[in-house]
């Protein structure tokens, strides 16, 4: 474990703007489009229990227990399946002109949107951001039910908080040093001794993430996460998807993460979006809170059981769209990629520490992440 962080800027950094970055509280809802409505509405609401606001024939507006504005997660009918908006609510109405300025002097394409555009938000600002992404920004909100003492709603599995998303893209470095002019501050990382950054964990809210970056192809939407409150919730939904003969939808998982502590179980929903159903993680707000950085050779940062990540974990993610709803083009990667190093390692066997790295129990000096 180390408490300074590594130079994370790419020599072909993106420039930092001279405005101020717009003041992100939390990411906040995903809009995601969908090939068949009914079928995605059946999944997110009927089985995994989020709880519709609203619907139309051409979209749905889903919330978790724990959530008071009007959605966390849209999906919209759309003949191309992939992420339409990564959306994070901002501190005042006056952030949605940062957001405005930001972008615009780094030359990407923003747009403002009225409200009433996105039901259930005011003003919002939408952008295609440095790396491909389709970003939104948004502070004004319909307040709606907060279901958190609805007791006689839960289900056994219950969704209560949207926890963050996951970002596929080339340049991890590059990705970090932009994110971090927005704002964002890196909680846990994983590295190589050269110091190759392979994926990093990125956070507004006082939690190990709102996003992360990981290497690989890009841009894609690696995946969306939902909290529940405890683990037992996340073994009540696999018996749920398999009393219901629909086990085939778990792609990885039940399990425990190195990186941020969380129990974690990975699905795909029927256009294969991945959605992780997360708990447990750790407070990361105060100001000197240490960076974990893990070693790529790691096994348990991926599964603190040691257990082999499926390959498709790796290689499989969601096109983006740009403004106009077509898919943004994918870069490869062509450095290298933490799917080059894990797949032999962590997909198929287990590395154990050499004898002057074992756990405290036995010797004193392991660390948690680096093994030094």
């Amino acid at each position: 474990m180390t408490s300074t962080a590594p130079d994370s800027r790419s020599a072909d950094r993106i420039p930092t703007p001279t405005v101020p970055a717009p003041d992100v509280l939390r990411c906040a809802s995903m809009e995601l489009v969908v090939t068949d409505l009914a079928r995605s509405r059946d999944f997110y609401a009927d089985v995994l229990g989020l709880v519709v606001t609203e619907e139309d024939d051409d979209a749905v507006y889903l919330r978790t227990f724990e959530e008071f504005i009007h959605h966390n997660l849209v999906l919209r009918r759309g003949p191309v399946a992939a992420a339409a908006a990564f959306s994070y609510r901002v501190r005042s109405p006056q952030d949605l002109d940062r957001a405005v300025a930001f972008y615009e002097e780094l030359g990407c394409r923003v747009e403002r949107r009225a409200a009433g555009s996105t039901r259930g938000i005011g003003d919002s600002v939408r952008v295609e951001d440095p790396l491909g992404f389709p970003y939104e920004f948004f502070h004004e909100v319909e307040h709606v039910e907060r279901l958190a003492w609805r007791y006689d709603l839960y289900t056994p599995g219950a969704l209560v908080r949207l926890d963050h998303f996951n970002q596929v893209t080339p340049d991890v470095p590059r990705a970090v040093a932009y994110m971090e002019d927005l704002g964002f501050r890196v909680t846990e990382d994983i590295e190589d001794a050269d110091g190759t950054v392979y994926a990093a964990w990125m956070r507004r809210k006082p939690t190990v993430h709102d996003t992360a970056m990981t290497g690989g192809d890009g841009p894609r939407m690696h995946h969306i996460a939902f909290a529940t409150h405890e683990k037992h919730n996340i073994i009540a939904i696999c018996d749920k998807l398999g009393a219901l003969r629909m086990s085939d939808r778990i792609e990885r998982g039940p399990g425990r993460h190195g990186v941020s502590n969380a129990f974690y179980l990975y699905l795909r929903d029927p256009d294969g979006h991945r959605i992780e159903i997360y708990t447990q993680d750790y407070y990361t707000g105060d100001p000197d809170n240490p960076l974990v950085t893990w070693d790529v050779h790691d096994n348990q940062r991926r599964d603190w059981w040691g257990n082999p990540v499926v390959p498709s974990w790796y290689t499989e993610a969601s096109l983006v769209l740009d403004l106009d709803g077509n898919p943004k083009p994918v870069v490869a990667r062509t450095d290298s990629s933490e799917m080059e190093v894990t797949i032999g390692a962590d997909g198929f066997s287990y590395t154990r520490p050499s004898d002057d790295e074992l756990p405290s129990w036995k010797q004193g000096e392991y660390k948690l992440g680096h093994q030094l």
